[in-house]
């Protein structure tokens, strides 16, 4: 298990530090919902991040991933294709910045977010976390190197349980802030929103540069093999 736990340790990591949902998080404790939304969103969150790494490990089971003493090929080609949409998102990323003085642009649906209800909340989250290119990448990659070890089905799915608590840190933090900061809250919140807005751009490129280049690493390392 340890072995696994190293593996999908980067994976969880890059999930949870994702700015975007971290400060869409710290937008709806502001709003008078912030006791439900607040909590829903995360909610979402691990949903979205559970359902893609189960289905995931479904397939690869399916498919086998654990091709006896070894992971299969085809597990390394999806971690060459991973690594390499990483690459993209990063260049993508750096690439569209703010320069210096320029603010940094965030998504339209957060100038709405003191409208949304707890079902909207939910379904933001599960896209935020499953759908969005990184974080898909990086469940999908973290779920197919579970499913490569060869483990049991209890083990893989222990697996797939800390992937999600660790890369959950993130939308939580926010939260376990508000519910145990008190009146202090405010004035944290606001300081980890606006270092994470200034910072946003650059955050992800390096993010998915430094675990892209990993992957695109082992996929290489499991092919001279």
């Amino acid at each position: 298990m340890a072995d696994s736990f190293g593996q999908i340790l980067p994976y969880a990591i890059g999930v949870a530090i994702s700015p975007v949902p971290i400060i869409g998080v710290i937008l709806m404790l502001a709003t008078p919902q912030a006791r439900s939304n607040g909590p829903a969103f995360l909610l979402g969150w691990v949903v979205g991040l559970a359902l893609l790494g189960t289905v995931v490990l479904l397939v690869s089971g399916g498919g086998g991933a654990d091709a006896g003493d070894n992971p299969a090929n085809w597990t390394y080609v999806l971690k060459l294709l991973l690594g390499l949409l990483l690459l993209v998102v990063a260049f993508r990323q750096w690439h569209g910045r703010p320069r210096e003085g320029e603010p940094g642009s965030m998504p339209s649906w957060m100038e709405a977010v003191d409208r949304f209800t707890t079902g909207r909340s939910v379904a933001l989250a599960v896209a935020l976390s499953a759908v969005n290119p990184k974080n898909f990448a990086l469940t999908v990659g973290a779920a197919a190197s579970i499913a490569a070890t060869g483990y049991s089905a209890t083990a893989q799915a222990v697996g797939l349980v800390a992937f999600v608590v660790i890369a959950s840190v993130g939308v939580a933090i926010p939260l376990a802030i508000y519910f145990l900061a008190g009146d202090r809250s405010g004035r944290m919140l606001s300081e980890l929103r606006s270092w994470m807005s200034l910072h946003n751009a650059a955050i992800m490129a390096v993010l998915c540069l430094i675990i892209g280049a990993k992957l695109i690493g082992d996929a290489i390392s499991g092919f001279a093999v």
